[in-house]
């Protein structure tokens, strides 16, 4: 099994139960390009938008940094302290910043595979190790990939980059004509739109490094078709699974089955080995059905449910026999067994009526109820 295992294609696509098991393993697609591109463009943007406000604050730290009163200077206590505060401020500062990079260092991750934590993925792996798997990585399609896009991330950074050098050498040489305030607000805003242009560049890479992440990672999901089998095999195919769900079903079925009984009728039993309870309803019935049936054991718990209820039983085993073998639950009854349930079901009535209006003498129940032999030879229906 083996053997046919591994010389079989995997050319199927993952079931969801395999690529459940991949997500717990933390095996989902990830693009680093992506991640790259993204933390770049939110640190190049957040510059340009809070530069300014930045830079103003920077000046002042270091303003009030260097302006050192006397008693200062002697006194190594002051000066560990104002370090302090220059740190504090210098980070809530640049806390906003921080923040953005989180934000877009998240966003990409959740951007490709979604989140989750898998500690399965942080364990160690002593495979990653051998120096045999890892030559095959490099020389594999995700290694040339991976030098495919390093490669082209320094052709196209190189190429920006001298642009902009080329276009901007008039600007950068004329900052030292510049005052010292505006010369180095200038060379703020040049060097942030410089960043930001090199960021972008990177978009062309994601653009081709996402899909091939995405179809990669199908790739090394794929399954062959005697997996697929194995694995139906080991979930819904497995004996003991088919039995509990068989089981379960059972369950369900007898105690639905077994909270009808109290609306029923009547009760026809054999009288220990069937029971089956009927139900009739003039105005919404073309025919009595069967609310529950029984054998054994079963119909037991059916007799003792209908006396706790004060449902009649009725002692008829032909009758109670051909009810069982020929209905299924909330079946109308055959037609061949009308008369018969008819007249169980009138002395049914006259019992009730004769009960609740206080009569001496209670009707006799009815004898010889005609059941056709035809019904009493046939076998007892599948419950599916």
């Amino acid at each position: 099994m083996a053997e046919n295992d591994t010389a079989q294609e995997k050319t199927e696509q993952p079931t969801p139960k395999r690529l459940r098991e991949a997500r717990e393993k933390g095996q989902v697609a990830r693009s680093r390009e992506l991640n790259t591109t993204l933390i770049l463009l939110a640190g190049a943007g957040a510059l340009l938008l809070m530069g300014g406000g930045i830079f103003q604050r920077l000046q002042e730290i270091l303003r009030r940094s260097f302006t050192i009163e006397r008693e200062m200077i002697f006194d190594p206590g002051a000066m560990h302290v104002m370090l302090q505060l220059r740190i504090t401020e210098g980070l809530i500062m640049l806390l906003p910043v921080f923040l953005i990079l989180i934000v877009a260092a998240v966003l990409g991750p959740l951007s490709m595979g979604g989140g989750g934590f898998s500690g399965k993925a942080m364990a160690p792996k002593w495979s990653k190790l051998n120096p045999i798997s890892g030559l095959k990585r490099i020389f594999s399609l995700q290694g040339l990939m991976e030098f495919g896009k390093t490669l082209a991330k320094f052709v196209l950074i190189a190429a920006i980059a001298g642009f902009l050098l080329r276009q901007l050498s008039g600007s950068l040489l004329g900052l030292g004509h510049q005052p010292l305030e505006r010369g180095l607000m200038h060379a703020g805003y040049m060097v942030g739109w410089t960043f930001l242009t090199l960021a972008a560049t990177l978009i062309l890479v994601a653009l081709v490094d996402v899909p091939f992440q995405l179809w990669n990672h199908q790739k090394q999901l794929r399954m062959t078709k005697q997996q697929i089998k194995d694995e139906f095999k080991e979930t819904e195919g497995k004996p003991e699974v088919k039995s509990r769900i068989r089981q379960t079903q059972y369950d369900v079925s007898r105690r639905r089955m077994m909270g009808e009984v109290p609306k029923a009728d009547v009760v026809v039993t054999n009288p220990t080995h069937y029971a089956v309870a009927l139900r009739y309803d003039q105005d919404g019935m073309r025919a009595p059905r069967v609310v529950a049936k029984g054998a054994d054991l079963i119909a037991a718990e059916i007799r003792e449910r209908a006396r706790a209820a004060n449902v009649p039983l009725f002692s008829a085993p032909p009758l109670a026999r051909a009810l069982y073998f020929t209905t299924r639950l909330d079946q109308e009854i055959p037609a061949g067994l009308y008369v018969a349930v008819a007249h169980v079901l009138a002395y049914v009535y006259q019992l009730r009526a004769a009960t609740q209006g206080g009569a001496a003498r209670r009707p006799d129940p009815p004898t010889d109820l005609p059941v056709p032999d035809d019904l009493l030879r046939r076998a007892p229906p599948r419950e599916d």
